[in-house]
């Protein structure tokens, strides 16, 4: 009766079942949501969103012209020239990638998308009909992109390459001369990227190296996504943005296309799209405090991560790994913390890791929670 796209085994893991049997508290160091973390949110924030102007429907495909110039503005403020034009208003990156597969893709193409990554991968796309094929990420002190795995990973049905920047979980930046491989590659092979930003406020020190947005990529043809979900801290405003790139014929055919497919949904909310400029600007204080908590937790598991327990390097995002001895498994390892020390992590195979046994912690929490909870795991890797 349904459709195969939806054949997933929709019974909870072991972890999420002992989560759900556990009656004691937790430390989560999985928390993500910039909502529930203790931030200041400045005053105003719900008034933006009682503008008059609301009241009246105005169906625009690619989003209301002021707020696509408030995002362009917005990269504007980073260095970054994109005329509001070329920018296409979303509920969020998820229905971005879900309007860039319907682009790009027929049934059965292929996406490359990084190893290790974003988790939902796999279900965006086969939501779509479209094949996830993964080119590893590789560690040696650092995180970095080989053109050559693309090469290995790319086919006939290859339609695009994925690109998270900074990568989620690793926090790893493209470099430019990643960069310039990957847009040759991409060029060459008329093939698409999508280079999702939305981590890129985040960086924990500075690099001149590091590409922060493909968003004036001229070659080859891209699509770069943000959103206020992270830079402004505000995931239930649901408001995020594609900015098309590339040569001029191929982005003028891509925005027909997505203009066709917004006007198909029409999803994005009148009110947040009025409000988007004041959101943008209130988005500097949320952003700083993130900056600064994630600064701050970073910090105190450096100093915890010793022995056994090894730190990677990071370069910016939200979230940590730890690399802990191979004596049990990752799973075994995320349940040992749960029902012994009632600690929430995440197992690196949630990220697709190639390997065993890491750990990945969000460095959002309260910082006595992160305290304790660090802590803890630490200790317990010490036993191990």
């Amino acid at each position: 009766m349904f459709s195969s796209r939806l054949d997933w085994d929709l019974r909870p893991n072991r972890i999420a079942a002992a989560l759900a049997a556990r009656d004691a508290p937790v430390l989560d160091l999985t928390e993500s949501n910039p909502t529930g973390v203790g931030l200041e949110y400045p005053p105003g924030i719900a008034a933006c969103l009682a503008d008059e102007r609301s009241l009246v429907y105005e169906p625009a495909p690619s989003g209301l012209l002021h707020a696509r110039q408030a995002v362009a503005s917005a990269y504007a403020a980073r260095g970054t020239a994109v005329p509001a034009e070329r920018i296409v208003l979303t509920p969020g990156s998820s229905e971005a990638y879900a309007w860039l597969f319907k682009l790009l893709a027929d049934a059965g193409d292929e996406v490359l998308v990084p190893r290790p990554s974003y988790p939902l991968f796999e279900f965006l796309a086969a939501l779509e009909s479209v094949r996830v094929v993964t080119y590893p990420l590789s560690y040696h002190g650092s995180w970095s992109l080989d053109i050559n795995e693309l090469e290995r990973a790319a086919t006939g049905r290859t339609r695009a390459v994925v690109v998270v920047n900074p990568n989620n979980p690793t926090g790893s930046f493209l470099k430019r001369g990643e960069r310039d491989a990957l847009v040759e590659f991409c060029a060459v092979r008329g093939l698409a990227i999508i280079s999702d930003e939305v981590f890129s406020d985040y960086a924990f020190r500075p690099d001149s190296e590091r590409i922060p947005t493909l968003a004036g990529t001229e070659l080859a043809l891209a699509f770069s996504l943000g959103g206020l979900s992270k830079m402004a801290g505000l995931p239930q405003m649901k408001l995020g943005w594609i900015a098309v790139a590339g040569p001029e014929p191929l982005r003028r055919a891509a925005l027909e296309r997505l203009e066709l497919i917004a006007d198909t949904y029409l999803p994005v909310g009148t009110p947040v799209q009025h409000a988007a400029a004041r959101l943008i600007g209130f988005g500097d204080a949320v952003r700083r405090q993130i900056a600064d908590r994630v600064g701050r937790n970073l910090a105190t598991l450096r100093d915890m991560a010793t022995g056994a327990c090894e730190l990677l390097d990071a370069e910016g995002g939200w979230y940590a790994i730890l690399r802990v001895p191979r004596t049990r498994t990752e799973e075994e390892w995320t349940l040992e913390l749960l029902e012994r020390d009632g600690v929430l992590v995440q197992p690196g195979y949630f990220y697709d890791f190639e390997n065993e046994a890491y750990l990945v912690l969000s460095l959002l929490p309260e910082p006595g929670v992160f305290d304790e909870g660090a802590g803890r795991l630490t200790r317990r890797c010490g036993l191990s």
